[in-house]
């Protein structure tokens, strides 16, 4: 990452020293009596024949906490400044909410990719004002977009994509091409692909799953071979067209490649991909050709992993329906109901008013299916012995998670006094 000039009393990436301050406020916000009730009972709450069980690891991970806690923070710092957030903080529509009626400004992205230029209008940004830099990270363009207006820079950017940005770094420096596992749309994405384009002949490529990576890998094996068709080079080119760095040249930028991922994605996924990357290279160039010039390293962060290690462990168990809580737009969360999908009917609900007790309606977003929303009706099993399964993405508050168990429960009849 760039080291701000700004001086170091305009750019703050360790608080302000006012968590205590702020502690009573965050709680709250988003803390949950259900919560903390299923962790004293093993996870498990059983009422009316209804079992509801909670994955072990769950909702808001480290990196959201500290991003959340430092806005909070800065509000407190800096009462009587304009505060401006680039982007959402997180991908939770109430924290965002909750963020709106501190007084703070969310500045939207501008249409498009940008590459090498800033993707926030700043011209409302004064040097008096305060902004805030959300836990995704920006492009460096903004970053330096922000230092030159000299305003106070609080960076929440999380510990987990800095850790990528230093593995994209290298491989540019290194003369390799960074194939990014991620959405190309997606705002960690975008700033971890800008790291690049620090370095003079940097390049990128971004793969959003294993079809995709296939193409790719389909590519690499046919220019090692020597017959790569004009065809076979167009298609590739306008396929992965808003996913490339400027001036990409798949016949000279796909030779040496080092793979990272967008630290949300399916974790299983993203190491595939590596795999079948460097397979491919040893198909096409040979073996010796592929210890050169492949790298590949699992840079899903630690709380993603978990997450979804907890969400395997929870499906061991017989389970009728799996509901998984956040907001339709965090990659995490999707990654979530993917994998619970592929065992068990999962609804995956932005928050606890998707479920509507009284007509046993539910409105979810589909697993594995981009911006498909759907109802449901009836989707509780009738019957004695029904189990839920519930988690929640890393950007979800537990009081979230507790009112949907809350709602869970009501749709059988039960009460909040029944389980509580």
């Amino acid at each position: 990452m760039t080291t701000p000039a700004t001086p170091s009393d305009s750019y703050f990436r360790k608080g302000f020293g006012l968590g205590a301050q702020v502690k009573a406020d965050l709680a709250a916000d988003y803390s949950g009596h259900v919560v903390d009730l299923l962790r004293e009972r093993d996870y498990t709450l059983e009422a009316g024949g209804l079992t509801v069980r909670l994955a072990r690891e769950f909702g808001f991970c480290y990196g959201v906490d500290r991003a959340v806690e430092y806005a909070y923070q800065s509000r407190k710092k800096f009462p009587d400044r304009r505060t401006f957030l680039l982007g959402e903080i997180i991908h939770n529509p109430h924290v965002n909410a909750n963020m709106r009626r501190m007084g703070i400004e969310i500045l939207s992205p501008l249409d498009g990719v940008h590459d090498g230029e800033p993707r926030f209008d700043l011209s409302v940004v004064g040097a008096e004002d305060v902004v805030i830099l959300p836990a995704f990270g920006v492009t460096v363009a903004d970053f330096e977009a922000l230092r030159a207006h000299g305003c106070v820079m609080v960076d929440t950017t999380c510990g987990s994509v800095l850790n990528v940005w230093k593995r994209v770094e290298a491989y540019a420096r290194d003369g390799f091409t960074a194939l990014i596992h991620g959405k190309y749309y997606h705002e960690e994405t975008r700033a971890t692909a800008s790291q690049v384009l620090k370095y003079p002949g940097g390049r990128y490529l971004v793969v959003r799953d294993m079809a995709e990576a296939e193409a790719v890998c389909a590519y690499v094996e046919a220019s090692g071979r020597g017959d790569v068709s004009a065809e076979q080079r167009s298609d590739l080119l306008a396929r992965f067209a808003t996913a490339v760095s400027p001036g990409f040249d798949p016949d000279v930028d796909l030779r040496s490649i080092g793979v990272a991922n967008q630290t949300t994605m399916l974790a299983r996924e993203s190491l595939a991909i590596g795999e079948a990357v460097g397979a491919a290279m040893a198909r096409g160039y040979g073996a010796e050709y592929r210890a050169a010039h492949h790298r590949t390293f699992d840079t899903i962060c630690s709380a993603t992993q978990d997450r979804q290690d907890a969400v395997n462990a929870l499906l061991t168990e017989p389970l009728d329906v799996m509901i998984v809580v956040g907001g339709f737009n965090s990659s995490n969360t999707i990654s979530l109901a993917a994998l619970c999908a592929e065992t068990v009917p999962t609804y995956h609900v932005e928050d606890a008013e998707a479920i509507d007790p009284e007509h046993r309606t539910l409105h979810y977003r589909v697993a594995g299916v981009a911006h498909v929303e759907a109802d449901a009706a009836d989707w509780l099993p009738a019957g004695e012995g029904v189990r839920v399964g519930i988690t929640a993405g890393a950007s979800t508050p537990n009081n979230k998670i507790g009112a949907t168990v809350v709602r869970i429960f009501a749709t059988r009849g039960i009460t909040a006094e029944s389980i509580g």
